[in-house]
C-alpha cells in the first residue's frame, strides 16, 4: 500500500479536508475516522457489518462524502471509521477511474474502461 493525497467534504458544500489515504484496493469502500466525518458535519445513513483481514466482524456507519483527487471532484461511499484509519477503496477509485500502479505507487487514470461481455445476448 502507498498513501496519496485527496480532499475530504460535505456533499453540500464547504472547504474540503486535505487528508494522506493509503490506497487500499482490498476494501471496498473508503474509510476515514467518524471523528472526522463529525468535524465535516457528515452523517451516516446507516450501519454496516464489514468482516476485516483477520476475519473479524466489526459494524461502522456508511454514508456519502465529497472526494477530490487529482484534480477531479465527486461523490463517494464512505465508511466511518476508528481513528487513524484514513483509506482509499475501490468503489471510490472506480468512481474516479483510477487504476493503481503499485510499483510506481501513483494512481493513474484509466484510458479504457469495461463494459462486461459487449457481445450480443444469448437467446432465452
Amino acid at each position: 500500500m502507498f498513501r496519496v493525497s485527496i480532499g475530504v467534504g460535505n456533499l453540500d458544500g464547504g472547504d474540503l479536508a486535505p487528508v494522506q489515504a493509503a490506497v487500499d484496493t482490498g476494501a471496498a469502500h473508503s474509510m476515514l475516522p467518524e471523528s472526522l466525518m463529525t468535524q465535516l458535519r457528515i452523517e451516516p445513513r446507516q450501519r454496516l457489518g464489514f468482516i476485516l483481514a483477520d476475519g473479524s466482524r466489526v459494524q461502522y456507519g456508511y454514508g456519502y462524502a465529497r472526494f477530490s483527487i487529482g484534480g477531479n471532484e465527486g461523490p463517494c461511499p464512505v465508511i466511518f471509521g476508528p481513528d487513524d484509519n484514513y483509506l482509499l477503496g475501490a468503489s471510490t477509485l472506480e468512481a474516479f477511474n483510477l487504476l493503481v500502479d503499485p510499483a510506481g505507487e501513483q494512481l493513474l487514470p484509466a484510458e479504457w474502461l469495461s463494459l462486461g461481455w459487449g457481445g450480443p445476448l444469448p437467446p432465452r
